[in-house]
């Protein structure tokens, strides 16, 4: 859809072809969050980099990659868009005690392309209505729809928004509804905002912080990985400083 920046996305690109004769505790296997795909990619080739250890991403939606989880996915490390499924996996003895942490705290970003917008606010063109449609992540699996949605209501808009809105799997195909021209308007990570090749924006605003709209992102050890010392690394080198570096510089927030 669109390209990652710089070459440690191709340093990693190729770890992930290193041959199968690795031994499972020399990999660390990660389920991510899509809205931290490309930034996920720039840290695990730092970690790689720095470790000799490969770092095998897959990319879904929160709720779908959570859903994997409980069913049995082989995954060693799960960084969620939110705090809610790390905190079930945990409470249902999927997730390794005292490993959940937050990694980072995204922003909801309204963003359009659509030429009949240009010189016009993005917020007056929601508040008004003056959208054939608008693009939001699936609130059901995704933390970034459900942040929007919630922002919706609290606004009084969902009900003529849900009408025109046509829904995302995860919040790169969201991204790619509204950069296609397929939405007027879409609700988007501001990290999305830095992806190599996105086209240029008509409009955007970020959505005011509440408590309903706030995105605390955060990883947890899962207890399949109880015995992967890779795995515990990759989550200690998520919250290093060269880690942090890597995520405010994707446009994220950095916990305290």
């Amino acid at each position: 859809m669109f390209s990652f920046r710089g070459r440690r996305r191709d340093f990693l690109l190729l770890v992930a072809l290193l041959p199968g004769c690795l031994l499972a505790d020399d990999v660390v296997t990660a389920a991510i969050a899509s809205n931290f795909a490309s930034t996920a990619a720039e840290i695990s080739a730092a970690f790689t980099e720095n470790t000799g250890i490969p770092v095998r991403i897959s990319v879904g939606s929160t709720g779908k990659l959570y859903a994997q989880i409980v069913n049995g996915a082989p995954f060693d490390v799960f960084l969620a868009a939110d705090t809610e499924r790390p905190l079930l996996l945990e409470q249902a003895g999927h997730a390794e005690r005292g490993s959940r942490q937050s990694y980072a705290v995204g922003r909801l970003v309204l963003w359009s392309r659509d030429t009949a917008l240009e010189g016009k606010s993005c917020r007056e063109a929601l508040y008004r209505g003056e959208y054939s449609k608008i693009a939001i992540a699936n609130p059901e699996t995704a933390p970034y729809g459900s942040a929007a949605r919630e922002y919706l209501k609290m606004a009084g808009l969902w009900e003529y928004a849900s009408g025109r809105a046509v829904y995302g799997e995860n919040i790169s195909q969201t991204l790619h509804f509204v950069a296609t021209g397929n939405a007027t308007l879409g609700f988007v990570a501001r990290s999305q905002l830095v992806l190599a090749n996105l086209p240029p924006a008509v409009c955007t605003w970020s959505v005011p912080e509440s408590p309903q709209t706030a995105l605390h992102q955060q990883v947890v050890l899962l207890t399949s990985a109880r015995g992967n010392d890779a795995a515990r690394r990759f989550v200690g080198f998520l919250v290093s400083s060269e880690a942090r570096k890597i995520i405010g510089q994707h446009g994220y927030g950095i916990p305290n």
